[in-house]
C-alpha cells in the first residue's frame, strides 16, 4: 500500500522543509514511480521472485536517485538518514517486530 505521491511530498517536507519548486518536482517524482510500480507489478505477476526483487531494488535505487537530485546539499544527507531509518523499520516489522 503506498501513499499517494502528494502525500509523500507532505511527509518529506516535513523533514526537509522543500520550496515549493521542489514539492512539484517531487510530485512528478513520486507520480511517475506510482505508475512504473503498478506496471512492473502486473508484469511481474507470478513470475520469478528474485527477479523481481532485484528489479524492485534498481527502481528503489532509481527513484531515491530522482528524488536527491531535487535535493540541497543538506536535505540530501537528511533524507538519506530517514530512508535507512525507514529501512530498518521495515526490515523491523517484517522479521515480526516485536514491542519496545
Amino acid at each position: 500500500m503506498m501513499m499517494k505521491p502528494e502525500e509523500r511530498v507532505k511527509q518529506l517536507d516535513e523533514k526537509l522543509k522543500l520550496s515549493d519548486d521542489q514539492k512539484t518536482k517531487l510530485v512528478a517524482v513520486f507520480t511517475e514511480q506510482a505508475e512504473s510500480m503498478k506496471k512492473m507489478r502486473e508484469e511481474m505477476q507470478g513470475g520469478d521472485r528474485d527477479a523481481m526483487r532485484e528489479k524492485i531494488q534498481k527502481f528503489r535505487a532509481d527513484g531515491d536517485a530522482k528524488v536527491s537530485a531535487v535535493l540541497n546539499d543538506d536535505q540530501k544527507k537528511t533524507y538519506e538518514v530517514w530512508q535507512k531509518e525507514q529501512r530498518a523499520e521495515m526490515q523491523k516489522r517484517m522479521q515480526g517486530g516485536g514491542s519496545n
